[in-house]
């Protein structure tokens, strides 16, 4: 079980502000800061870090489990609206199994982030 993980980012104030936006849809907050350092999360623990430095090189792909469908579409909406890129929208991802719904947005700095949930339709 992985208990937190996280990214290097060229600009934590910028970032910082994506990652509000873009993760709000799945219950995420920022729960506690540094000035170069942010973790979000579900309250009371961060479980996902940004600090400030060299963007990881190659970038990272972080993927954050949701427990809707409608959930995902709301981070993708939320992050393109907050400066992401699309790197894949919304939908079935089928070649990983028949349930898989997610969806891809490329942070400020490159970094693949997304949102998946392996339920059925509801």
């Amino acid at each position: 079980m992985i208990d937190h993980t996280g990214v290097s980012v060229g600009d934590v104030a910028k970032s910082k502000a994506f990652y509000r936006a873009a993760l709000a849809p799945i219950g995420y907050e920022l729960l506690m800061e540094w000035e170069s350092v942010a973790g979000f999360g579900v309250a009371p623990k961060p479980d996902f870090w940004i600090d400030q430095g060299p963007p990881n090189e190659p970038r990272v792909h972080v993927a954050f489990r949701s427990q809707t469908r409608t959930e995902v579409d709301a981070f993708y909406k939320a992050a393109i609206a907050a400066g992401g890129r699309d790197n894949g929208a919304p939908g079935v991802r089928a070649h990983y199994h028949p349930n898989y719904y997610g969806a891809f947005v490329l942070d400020p700095d490159g970094h693949n982030i997304e949102v998946v949930c392996h339920a059925p339709p509801a």
